[in-house]
């Protein structure tokens, strides 16, 4: 036990480059150009005590609300054939960087030249070193409203030639129409002449996205399966409208809202933007729905089944390495169930490869018993109505399962 501490808390040998042929034996076993997403989100660790790298009083996602713990961003890479996590960033809160702090980052072993990044920005830092390696192919990039609402990271990913699917907050604003701009005239005989474009005098306001899908007739809404559930198919009523981003008050890119509300009584509102091209199939939109639920299950699987949040270190170089190796068991246990799983190495209810125009029909999953559709397949995957729930999907089987199945 000892030398295994010793070995994740101080052992020399570099993570980034082990990190490096994870993510080839990834691509290997699960990349597909087509079918390829990468999506980013927010993974916390409650910690007790002050002594942990980066631990802090801040916003808790495991517990959900303000709380001591060190947060993190990870990286996980979905495709038709299956997911895990492939990458992670350790966040250091701003109050890391301050002189108080200054013993505790020497204590911890924080690197003396690291600078203070937020969270989009370790997002960014994710994507942009994935997109360089190129180990993984992949060309849509996803995340929850706090990497969506940050206009700078949804810019860079579309400057890098990707195509970005965010969740957004209500209070997003956009136009239904590009508004008229115009550099001022000079309002005076002196002074620098006016070279920045505004908004024109007559020039609407932007509208909220939530007051956009509320204005929005009901024929515009239609009843999608967004992916299957283990009770059966999961439906939500889905609309889109192609709409201009607001960038510092001006005009910015064409985005897509695409807008989803829960088929019960409650009617629960989420809203996405996406850069994707005008001729966007439809069928694509929902698809990428559906893509939240795999790295939530990966995160949730590398923290129940693979020790992802149990360690007892409290150093830079061993938190960095622990997480090394638990992406690398997750890993291993990905390519395990590839073998043994045939159909089941899909991500149980995960989804399915997106259309290209033009297309045949795919064929539904062949498992016996599974009567789900793949989200591509032709209507019925948008309708107008509800129809008959499918069967149960075969459960894919757990990594506590799966290393029952190991020889050593």
């Amino acid at each position: 036990m000892q030398a295994l501490q010793q070995f994740i808390g101080l052992g020399a040998w570099d993570d980034e480059a082990v990190l490096a042929r994870h993510q080839e034996l990834v691509g290997a076993t699960l990349g597909d150009p087509e079918t390829g997403v990468l999506i980013v989100d927010g993974c916390d660790f409650p910690k007790q005590g002050a002594h942990s790298v980066g631990v802090a009083r801040q916003y808790c996602g495991a517990l959900g609300k303000v709380a001591n713990c060190q947060a993190s961003v990870v990286a996980c890479y979905a495709s038709a054939r299956g997911y895990t996590l492939v990458d992670r960033r350790l966040y250091l809160h701003e109050d890391w960087f301050t002189a108080d702090y200054r013993a505790r980052r020497t204590r911890c072993g924080v690197p003396a030249g690291l600078a203070f990044q937020t969270r989009t920005e370790l997002a960014w830092a994710l994507v942009a070193g994935l997109r360089e390696r190129g180990a993984l192919p992949f060309r849509w990039v996803t995340g929850d409203e706090h990497f969506g609402n940050t206009p700078v990271l949804l810019d860079r990913i579309a400057g890098a030639g990707l195509a970005y699917f965010m969740e957004v907050p209500h209070n997003v604003r956009v136009w239904a129409a590009r508004p008229p701009t115009a550099v001022p005239p000079r309002s005076g005989r002196r002074g620098p002449r006016p070279s920045r474009l505004r908004l024109a005098p007559d020039a609407p306001a932007p509208v909220r996205v939530d007051a956009l899908a509320a204005a929005l007739p009901a024929a515009a809404w239609q009843v999608a399966q967004i992916q299957e559930g283990r009770k059966g198919p999961r439906l939500a009523e889905v609309a889109r409208v192609r709409a201009i981003a607001v960038r510092d008050g001006l005009p910015g890119p064409d985005t897509w809202v695409v807008l989803r509300r829960t088929v019960d009584a409650a009617r629960e509102l989420q809203v996405y933007l996406s850069n994707a091209p005008a001729d966007t199939a439809p069928e694509t939109l929902v698809w990428l729905l559906g893509l939240r639920w795999p790295v939530e299950q990966a995160i949730k699987e590398a923290k129940e089944e693979l020790g992802l949040d149990h360690y007892e270190v409290r150093g830079w170089r061993g938190w960095h390495h622990h997480t090394t190796m638990t992406l690398l068991a997750q890993g291993f246990l990905t390519r395990l169930r590839s073998r043994l799983g045939g159909e089941g190495a899909r991500a149980d209810r995960a989804p399915g490869p997106p259309p290209a125009r033009g297309d045949a029909p795919r064929p539904t999953a062949g498992r016996r018993g599974d009567a789900r559709l793949r989200p591509g397949d032709p209507a019925p995957q948008l309708r107008r109505g509800p129809r008959a729930p499918h069967a149960p999907p075969t459960p894919v089987a757990s990594a506590g399962h799966l290393l029952n199945h190991v020889t050593l």
